[in-house]
């Protein structure tokens, strides 16, 4: 099994795709090969792909290439939260930021959500404007909030709730969490929001920072090393750029 996505970030495409397939080119043995979202691997399993259920659930969610192309950061998400089901951690789940509600409907699909007993708890500003400290996204707009609820409309348990984080934690929040995934964008916001709802987290919960080991964000993993370390945890580094706790 290859992947093979041109979607890479920081880089003059044309060059820099070339160069990639020209190393390709170069294996003894093209297999196992995986371009995309700044990551080259070969000789690898792909596992992920051999999971009839997990591809069923991201085809499903899938609206662009760069959707596409984070495959990989994509099933580390949906890992995590099979595995606090399978291992009945207890606790809602939690996504801060969650955008279109893409990779919560994926993590939602995957683990028949629907029919568990507990609640997705989804936050995100849905809007932007130029003195946010966050970055603009595409396809914020004001009909983005409503597009989401929308698309967890078959979902009694998925609470979706518009507003600034870690504010909005303190009016609408889950007592308990067994798994987070914070994708805010801003060192501030995520230690806000770790404030607030990493006590909850049960043993062994999983939390997932999605942009702990990118460069361009180094500034969360600064504010979150020694945030987390004095209480005792260390953040795994991944490949895909994420960052890895178990509590």
């Amino acid at each position: 099994m290859n992947f093979l996505s041109s979607v890479f970030f920081g880089v003059k495409p044309e060059g820099f795709v070339k160069n990639i397939q020209g190393a390709i080119d170069n294996l003894n043995t093209q297999n196992g090969v995986f371009t995309g979202d700044n990551l080259f691997t070969f000789g690898r399993n792909l596992g992920f792909f051999e999971d009839e259920k997990f591809v069923n659930a991201w085809r499903g969610v899938v609206e662009t290439p760069i959707e596409e192309a984070i495959v990989w950061r994509l099933h580390v998400v949906a890992w995590a939260a099979k595995s606090v089901i399978s291992r009945r951690v207890p606790g809602d789940f939690v996504e801060c930021a969650c955008y279109k509600g893409g990779t919560a409907r994926l993590v939602a699909d995957y683990t028949d959500f629907k029919d568990q007993d507990r609640t997705y708890y989804l936050y995100d500003l849905f809007e932007h404007d130029p003195s946010m400290a966050h970055h603009a996204m595409p396809e914020h707009s004001k009909q983005l909030y409503q597009r989401v609820v929308d698309r967890f409309a078959d979902m009694s348990n998925v609470r979706v709730t518009q507003g600034s984080v870690p504010q909005v934690l303190h009016e609408v929040a889950p007592e308990r969490v067994a798994f987070m995934h914070i994708d805010l964008n801003n060192a501030p916001a995520e230690i806000g929001a770790l404030e607030v709802l990493f006590d909850r987290l049960s043993p062994g919960g999983i939390l997932i920072l999605d942009d702990y080991g990118w460069l361009g964000y180094r500034a969360q993993k600064l504010a979150e090393d020694p945030w987390l370390a004095a209480r005792g945890y260390h953040v795994l580094e991944l490949p895909t750029g994420q960052g890895l706790v178990f509590k």
